[in-house]
């Protein structure tokens, strides 16, 4: 099987890296100093599960020149999505399909209108992950799942054959016959961190701990589960307990990719996250006012550049 990372950041480069150390034919797509260094010195990933430095790495900024591909490992930024869907149409083939490992809840529907839907496989990745440095990928915890599957629920063969090559890489993952309630499981349960590790610059443990950043964690979880039933989810009724109880079960150093955009002044995904369930509230007539506060606090944020301030 011949695979590409579209998008080497940590979730990306950690997953397609695995398949790599197993001998599956993998290239990274990267550019800039991340790309200069996966070629001199190879990839390498840092994890409590096992290292891995994938050397020498095939790796390029020109997906063309790769051809076609089974799989696509689609990991960019939610911002990216509809420019780098474009980028990879050269690597598609009959039964090629582009698997989305992207926060939010609509990537997979932005994806589909560029390659086509029959192309388009959802996914869920359960990893933190980031680059530590160019060409080096760090992976905390021991957290690394993937569950994907496609859109029409549906049990295929290209299904079957992504699971065994992520299964004899070692890698924790299953296939879902409902995809989109599983991209939804897991939108909650971000919205929540990457909100209140964000707004409060903290990581989960101190969040989580107190009661009043606990009180407004609770209330973005809830409003998210209360958009996503209005949206026709069924989530049974001791689902939002389930996802505090997953935010719970997080080593208390954990942050979110959100919050470390925050602090390096990098773009954020705030209006695919938090600002997501604004905008689908106000649509569905859902109460948001802890997302709206959220979003109105890491708005002036949101492009990046972080904000220097001077001495009164």
């Amino acid at each position: 099987m011949k695979f590409a990372v579209m998008g080497t950041g940590g979730v990306g480069a950690y997953f397609g890296g695995r398949l790599a150390a197993a001998d599956f034919d993998v290239t990274f797509i990267a550019r800039g100093r991340h790309l200069e260094a996966i070629r001199r010195d190879g990839l390498k990933v840092d994890s409590a599960l096992g290292d891995v430095h994938i050397h020498p790495a095939r790796a390029t900024d020109q997906p063309a020149h790769i051809g076609v591909v089974d799989f696509v490992l689609f990991a960019v930024k939610l911002w990216d999505t509809v420019d780098a869907a474009n980028a990879v149409v050269p690597l598609i083939g009959a039964h090629t399909a582009v698997v989305s490992l992207q926060n939010g809840i609509d990537a997979e529907y932005r994806l589909s209108e560029v390659v086509g839907r029959d192309h388009v496989m959802g996914g869920v990745a359960q990893i933190a992950a980031v680059i530590a440095a160019p060409g080096v990928i760090r992976h905390t915890g021991e957290m690394a799942s993937v569950v994907f599957g496609e859109l029409n629920g549906e049990r295929s063969r290209r299904g079957e054959n992504l699971l065994a090559a992520f299964e004899s890489a070692g890698v924790n993952a299953r296939i879902s016959d409902d995809i989109e309630k599983a991209l939804w499981q897991k939108f909650v349960f971000l919205v929540g961190l990457s909100a209140l590790t964000s707004v409060t610059r903290q990581p989960i443990g101190p969040v989580r701990e107190d009661p009043n950043t606990r009180d407004l964690l609770v209330q973005v979880v809830q409003e998210t589960a209360a958009v996503a039933r209005a949206k026709g989810i069924e989530l049974d009724g001791g689902f939002v307990d389930d996802r505090l109880a997953l935010i719970d079960s997080l080593p208390g150093n954990m942050t979110s990719s959100m919050q470390q955009d925050l602090a390096r002044g990098n773009r954020l995904e705030l209006d695919w996250l938090s600002g997501m369930v604004v905008g689908m509230g106000r649509d569905l007539g859902v109460a948001t006012p802890a997302n709206d506060f959220v979003y109105a606090a890491l708005k002036l944020s949101k492009d990046g550049a972080a904000v220097q301030l001077g001495n009164s």
